[in-house]
């Protein structure tokens, strides 16, 4: 790997927990958390606090939510609770996991926007900001997305391809649930279904149901389903934790990355065994990988 590949990284993390740390009211004192650790959730073992709710009665999703990672599971892989940490690629699918993990730069290392349902499946903390009518989701890379809640939504039949679709979001007694197409495609566009590289398709449909069960947790089941590249839906979950007060979202400068862009990639890297990138196997892949062109058979 380059060098200045591992400097464009190590700059990439440093900015991201410089700016988690300067967003803090109070400076962490002794014996306090690291900045290190400040973009990692941490488990909470206190008494339990009821979940906040809004005007209109229901949970209150707003905070400032921190990633718990799964013991013995990968890290933003979809595929982490599918057999082996792999997921049900059709033919197609597999053609285009060999195009996207050795023939395309990460998306997000040339400050492209991550978009859904990788931002879900993200390392990363993010903030939400809920009112009975709106739900926002802010993201690092200064980026967020606004959805409008109702009790009737009426999804948009012909949605412009974008990197977070088009969303409706309605409430299913206590779980918000949002609804997403309209995504854009792998092989044509700049996106990645998460942080392995996996492809996703213009026919992806995504169902995220959010639930907060107490003061302290938020939890997330999504539905993928991508007839086009997947043979079944398949099904992710995952808990974050509320940061501390004074906490929050921050600046977050990616742009610079694009003045060394030729230096980045190709590719996600090898998928190892245990479901991360960039471990386990030499050189299981193709040496030149089917372009696009392979798609529209």
């Amino acid at each position: 790997m380059p060098a200045v590949l591992h400097t464009l990284r190590a700059m990439r993390i440093g900015m991201a927990l410089l700016a988690t740390a300067a967003s803090a009211q109070t400076p962490p004192q002794a014996g306090e958390e690291q900045t290190s650790s400040l973009m990692r959730g941490q488990p909470y073992a206190g008494p339990k606090v009821e979940t906040p709710r809004g005007l209109d009665g229901k949970p209150e999703l707003t905070g400032f939510w921190r990633p718990l990672r799964e013991p013995g599971k990968p890290g933003g892989n979809l595929g982490k609770d599918e057999p082996g940490f792999v997921l049900p690629f059709t033919e197609t699918g597999r053609r285009a996991l060999l195009y996207t993990q050795n023939h395309t730069v990460d998306p997000e290392a040339l400050c492209i926007l991550g978009g859904i349902p990788r931002h879900n499946g993200s390392g990363l903390p993010f903030e939400v900001l809920h009112t009975p009518q709106r739900i926002a989701f802010t993201y690092n890379y200064n980026t967020s997305r606004l959805i409008s809640i109702s009790e009737n939504p009426v999804p948009d039949p012909h949605p412009v391809p974008s990197y977070f679709g088009s969303s409706t979001a309605h409430w299913d007694g206590e779980t918000l649930v949002i609804e997403t197409t309209g995504l854009r495609d792998s092989v044509k566009d700049k996106i990645w279904l998460d942080e392995n590289g996996n492809p996703t398709s213009d026919e992806t449909s995504v169902v995220e149901r959010w639930t907060r069960p107490d003061f302290h947790h938020i939890h997330l089941v999504m539905t993928v389903t991508d007839p086009k590249y997947y043979t079944r839906p398949f099904t992710f979950t995952r808990t974050w934790t509320r940061a501390p007060q004074g906490l929050g979202q921050q600046e977050y400068a990616c742009n610079e990355t694009n003045l060394a862009a030729e230096h980045i990639g190709p590719g996600a890297g090898v998928i190892g065994p245990d479901g991360n990138r960039g471990y386990g196997y030499q050189d299981p892949l193709p040496a030149v990988p089917p372009g696009p062109e392979a798609y529209e058979k």
